[in-house]
């Protein structure tokens, strides 16, 4: 799952990422709106969280003009103002959930999770094919009702697999969803994930190589 930070406070900002990093998130930052425009511009995330007043402006307005185009994705307002009419603004303006500072990385953590795993169709909390689930809630993945350590990674990919479960998902998308902007598109990190979930899930193999194209379940 990828995400995109707006914070001005670099402090809040890098720590957010960290936080975010550490959870299995592919994370993407921006300290105003114009860099968040561009950061959209060219990839495609699963949330994004705003700090409401940034050098541009305030984040509401900017959400706001957003929506009216039909823009989809799920939004997350970071800010310090708590009162009421702040947060029924939050959500008028199109917010999707709205988060007071100071706050728990962990809340912050389970919010994101939360918008990314809701996306923009409704997903269960628990996707299956065949003898595999994934607990999306808990990050769990079984096969077979055997407990899989997977690296965060390997974890985002089979994720997404599942979600187009039975179509193929090319590089670029996994690229696009479970790394970020510091990945290397032509490098091999989703080839050694693949190999490294084929690895962990056992036989009969379940991830099919359809060459020139992608990966799909079988």
């Amino acid at each position: 799952m990828r995400v995109l930070v707006v914070e001005d406070d670099a402090d809040l900002r890098r720590g957010v990422e960290g936080a975010l990093r550490s959870a299995g998130f592919a994370v993407d930052t921006a300290p105003d709106l114009p860099e968040a425009d561009e950061a959209l511009a060219v990839n495609d995330y699963d949330c994004a969280v705003f700090d409401r007043i940034l050098p541009a402006g305030d984040a509401l307005g900017y959400v706001r003009r957003r929506r009216d185009a039909g823009w989809t994705l799920a939004v997350l307002f970071l800010t310090a103002r708590d009162s009421t009419a702040d947060r029924v603004a939050g959500f008028e303006h199109g917010g999707d959930d709205y988060l007071v500072k100071p706050f728990a990385i962990a809340e912050l953590i389970a919010r994101v999770r939360n918008l990314c795993r809701r996306g923009r169709v409704v997903r269960p909390p628990v996707l299956r094919h065949a003898d595999i689930e994934l607990d999306t809630a808990r990050r769990e993945a079984r096969r077979a009702g055997v407990l899989l350590t997977l690296t965060g990674k390997e974890y985002s990919v089979l994720e997404q697999l599942m979600v187009h479960e039975g179509a193929v998902v090319g590089r670029d998308v996994l690229i696009e969803h479970c790394w970020d902007a510091m990945a290397e598109p032509m490098s091999n990190v989703v080839d050694v994930a693949v190999a490294g979930l084929r690895r962990k899930l056992g036989a009969p193999p379940p991830i099919a190589t359809v060459r020139g194209a992608g990966y799909r379940l079988t």
